[in-house]
């Protein structure tokens, strides 16, 4: 049985950026195993606009009335959907940037994040419509917050991923890179050994 990984990069620091390279350690990890299959979508490179009234709109037009344009701006997030559902884990590679997550990777969130396609209203709340998934997130930070008030990061990406359905996350930070050398050292060291535990799970 095949496991499809899509793993999200959205470091600006490109190659020079410690969530890259821990997604990067991810990948070779992962791909190295027999039955898993990788696809990277680097949100920097492959940069998606802010999300902006005209796209929003498009989604709640039919498809048979909506024009050229909306079918194109409809079509973005139509093709990100499908392949968040063509997979099995979601690994988001994470930097913090003043205390939050970058701007690339919320405009991913904000386009597959969809009423009616992957969370539906009900009575009791949003119900989400993404099954059978797990998500990894990999979190690199200059300074040390997990499990503080600070962390604002952490419990976004869970509640996000959780509207949609996918309720089991694994999260590896690499905390303090900023803080020496030996601090960085050490923290990069235990996200990696951390990561070469989940693969052997995946």
């Amino acid at each position: 049985m095949t496991t499809r990984v899509l793993v999200l990069t959205a470091s600006i620091l490109a190659e020079n950026g410690q969530s890259k390279a821990l997604a990067d350690h991810f990948i070779d990890r992962a791909g190295a195993r027999d039955g898993v299959e990788i696809t990277h979508r680097d949100l920097v490179a492959d940069e998606l606009p802010h999300l902006g009234l005209a796209e929003l709109g498009s989604w709640q037009i039919p498809a048979e009335e909506r024009s050229d344009e909306q079918r194109e701006l409809v079509a973005r997030s139509d093709a990100l959907i499908a392949e968040l559902h063509d997979h099995d884990v979601i690994v988001l590679a994470v930097p913090m940037y003043n205390l939050g997550i970058p701007s690339q990777l919320k405009s991913w969130f904000d386009r597959v994040m969809r009423a009616g396609e992957t969370f539906r209203y009900t009575e009791n709340g949003p119900l989400g419509l993404v099954e059978g998934k797990r998500a990894v997130i990999l979190a690199a930070r200059g300074g040390q917050y997990a499990g503080t008030e600070k962390d604002t990061q952490t419990p976004h990406l869970k509640l996000m991923l959780g509207m949609m359905g996918i309720t089991e996350v694994d999260t590896i930070f690499a905390e303090g890179l900023n803080m020496g050398e030996s601090h960085r050292e050490a923290a990069i060291k235990e996200a990696r050994q951390a990561i070469d535990g989940l693969v052997e799970r995946l």
